[in-house]
């Protein structure tokens, strides 16, 4: 069988790189958002209790 695959140009793989450097930046910022909204919940008490 003879493959023919579609290689993208070089503005398609740096649109590519820019997408999912734009994706990996917008999780970081979703996950630090949700621990420091899950600190903000939880409140001083986590650090005041016991092993």
């Amino acid at each position: 069988m003879d493959k023919d695959f579609v290689k993208p140009t070089e503005a398609q793989l740096k649109a590519r790189r820019k997408r999912s450097v734009a994706l990996a930046i917008a999780l970081a910022a979703f996950v630090v958002i949700v621990y420091i909204g899950s600190l903000a919940k939880i409140g001083p008490g986590l650090f005041e209790r016991g092993m």
